[in-house]
This record gives structure tokens, C-alpha cells and sequence, in this order.
């Protein structure tokens, strides 16, 4: 049975893009686009791993999500892995502090490069 990730992405073409290559690299998907729908996407099937923009349609961000997540006793082990435009170093170290696994900055990274960094990981 392939690992489930959650890919939680504003950018509609960019979600595309990342849901597909995850399909090619073996993982099935869910999808969202901001903080509510991710967590209804987890209430009905918890994903192996998590990949999250930072910035999210709605009131919440990236960093509300994660919050959340680390809160929830069936959810805090599930890795995260942050996907951004931006780096600031507090917003990292926020992240940091909520024991995400690894945070991308997109212009930095090609996604087959993340997806590589996901898969290896996906196993630990």
C-alpha cells in the first residue's frame, strides 16, 4: 500500500504540479489549499507525511497548521515537511520549534529534489 501525502498548497497549478510528481514517485494524495481543509482532508484519512506552503487561503497560515498538528495525539509523529517562498529566520525557527523535518525555500529546490528528501525519509 503506497504512503498518503498531504499536500497542502495554495497555488492551484502548483498543487497540480507537486500531486502529480508525488503520484509518479509511488505516494497517493490529498489535497488542500488552507488550514480548514487540511484538517478535514487528516479527520478522514491520515497521511503519512505532510507537505505544507507556508502561505494558505483563509485567516491561517502554514504555521497555524502546524501548530495543530503537533497538538493532536494522533497526528504530532507525522513529518512535515515546509515548502515556502520565503525563509525568514523567525518563521524557521518557529517551524523548528514545532519539529517540523525539513524546510524548503522553492526557489532553492527543484520538487523532484524534495520529493527525493521525502521519499528517503518517508521510511523513518
Amino acid at each position: 500500500m503506497p504512503q498518503t501525502a498531504l499536500v497542502i498548497e495554495d497555488d492551484l497549478s502548483l498543487a497540480q504540479a507537486i500531486d502529480k510528481k508525488l503520484k509518479l514517485s509511488g505516494f497517493s494524495t490529498l489535497t488542500a489549499r488552507s488550514v480548514d481543509d487540511a484538517l478535514r482532508c487528516m479527520d478522514s484519512q491520515r497521511p503519512n507525511v505532510i507537505w505544507l506552503d507556508h502561505y494558505l487561503l483563509g485567516d491561517k497560515d502554514g504555521i497555524d497548521f502546524a501548530a495543530e498538528v503537533k497538538a493532536h495525539d494522533d497526528w504530532k509523529d507525522i513529518p512535515m515537511y515546509i515548502v515556502s517562498n520565503t525563509a525568514s529566520s523567525d518563521k524557521v525557527a518557529t517551524y523548528n520549534k514545532l519539529g517540523v523535518r525539513r524546510y524548503y525555500v522553492k526557489a532553492d529546490h527543484r520538487l523532484d529534489e524534495i520529493i527525493a528528501d521525502i521519499k528517503a525519509g518517508a521510511g523513518s
